[in-house]
């Protein structure tokens, strides 16, 4: 159980550090209309991902227990690729693009997530293989992975809301160094599912 726990939280912390639409969306509506109004906007990555999880579950339980695992090693593989371009961005800092149009609704913030490419590889090839192999084990242990992931996205995206409404931008070397925590976080993470995926390929 703790270990679909430390999963879970650790795919989400490691998800909220990485630059990506939804965070631009934020930036830009505490911007616009301060961190108030847009905290609401937390709640987007669930809302979301409900529709595109019972999709990738529905597809993936059609697969061969197999297929599944050379998914959940796919995972692995994906999550260092993360890894590395997160090492090149600690390397190389650049501002984060904040110049987008900003949606004013919870609506159009679960329509930005929609239309990101992220949920539906990280459920494809990460959470969605990950909470099938916790299911075959016990039912709580999916739960408890996903419950994890969710609860602790949604935490964070409401931290770093109010981060940025109250100190603006965080300090450089803050956001370099939460970027290193990021790198380090999807490799042990790529690894381990990378490692998992094989030893279940090869019947260990």
């Amino acid at each position: 159980m703790l270990e679909n726990l430390l999963i879970g939280g650790g795919l989400a912390f490691a998800a909220v550090l990485q630059p990506g639409p939804l965070q631009a969306f934020l930036v830009s509506r505490v911007t616009a209309t301060g961190w108030r109004r847009t905290l609401p906007a937390c709640l987007a990555p669930l809302i979301s991902d409900i529709p595109i999880a019972l999709l990738v579950l529905l597809v993936l339980g059609q697969l061969p227990v197999s297929a599944q695992h050379l998914l959940r090693a796919g995972g692995g593989v994906l999550l260092l690729y993360l890894a590395y371009g997160a090492i090149r961005q600690w390397r190389n800092p650049s501002a984060p693009e904040a110049e987008r149009s900003a949606p004013r609704t919870l609506l159009d913030a679960v329509l930005v997530n929609v239309l990101n490419p992220h949920p539906y590889l990280g459920w494809a090839l990460i959470l969605g293989p990950a909470a099938l192999a916790a299911w075959r084990e016990h039912p709580a242990r999916a739960v408890a992975l996903v419950g994890s992931f969710y609860g602790t996205m949604i935490s964070m995206l409401a931290l770093f809301i109010v981060l940025i409404g109250t100190v603006r931008f965080l300090n450089p070397r803050v956001q370099r160094g939460l970027m290193g925590v990021s790198a380090i976080a999807l490799a042990g993470l790529g690894l381990f599912l990378l490692g998992a995926g094989i030893r279940s390929i090869a019947g260990f």
